[in-house]
């Protein structure tokens, strides 16, 4: 891990170079913060002193190091673990699709796989729906939240509402299809058909529909309502949905999220997905 992190300059990680650094590459606290794990972690992952670490934390750490597929790969059998298969729901946030979420400066943007776990998101992103940083589990999950979380900062009407928990539904019941040996994936289903009577009802109907394109207006709790276009990409090969904001320029939604671009995540409430 150390050699990793040292290869990895912090610019190729979308952070600033700054100077004086004794570093080449990246410090154990830029990779905890891109990770989103402790640096206590990743110190004693480095220092052998830390065993059995998670699937999801070697994912993460091969995510924020920049790592290609075969050392991915190579990573996961050094914690003696299996790399996830093609039954398995991917979770792999691929350099080039990270290159770009660097290149969308100024962006609301963040990456879903294909049951809506948050995966990576950038700084405007958590500053527009709140800092996901400290979520972990099912708090990371859109659908989760939806139907038993604190639910989302963007303004909906009953209606709204259930057509978006209808598109949910029907993209886990198509993961599941996709993905018939991820037990991550059947847990989450059972745990929200045990926990939601309307995902349940959904579930069982055979509800279809699908997540698409929406302007929606974001009621943010210190610049007030932002009414921004919101996008959702799928990268074809990994299942990866990308999800950005964008405001029509000129406007005073527009105005509103360069002003939030500047506040960042200061004194913000937390996380609330889509």
């Amino acid at each position: 891990m150390r050699r990793w992190r040292d290869r990895l300059p912090p610019e190729a990680a979308g952070l600033p170079a700054g100077v004086h650094r004794r570093a080449a590459g990246l410090r154990r606290e830029e990779l905890s913060s891109l990770a989103g794990i402790s640096v206590d972690y990743v110190t004693r992952l480095e220092q052998g002193r830390a065993s059995n670490p998670s699937s999801q934390v070697v994912e993460a750490l091969a995510r924020a190091l920049r790592m290609a597929p075969a050392e991915r790969e190579h990573l996961f059998r050094l914690a003696e673990l299996v790399p996830p298969g093609a039954a398995m729901v991917p979770a792999y946030v691929t350099p080039s699709v990270q290159r770009m979420l660097d290149r969308l400066a100024g962006t609301p943007v963040a990456v879903f796989d294909a049951c809506w776990t948050l995966l990576v998101a950038n700084q405007e992103y958590a500053a527009l729906m709140g800092d996901p940083s400290d979520l972990r589990g099912n708090d990371r999950n859109g659908v989760w939240r939806t139907f038993l979380g604190s639910g989302s900062r963007a303004r909906r009407t009953p209606d709204e509402l259930d057509e978006l928990r209808t598109a949910q539904v029907a993209d886990l019941r198509s993961a599941v299809t996709r993905y018939p040996a991820d037990a991550q994936l059947k847990r989450l289903v059972e745990e929200l058909r045990a926990g939601s009577e309307r995902f349940a009802e959904l579930w069982d109907s055979g509800a279809v529909g699908r997540h698409a394109a929406a302007r929606k207006t974001i009621d943010h709790p210190r610049v007030g309502p932002v009414t921004l276009d919101c996008d959702v990409l799928t990268v074809g090969g990994s299942d990866l949905r990308i999800m950005i904001y964008t405001a029509e320029p000129g406007t005073e939604d527009a105005e509103r999220l360069a002003l939030l671009t500047v506040l960042g995540t200061q004194d913000l409430v937390p996380f609330s997905p889509e």
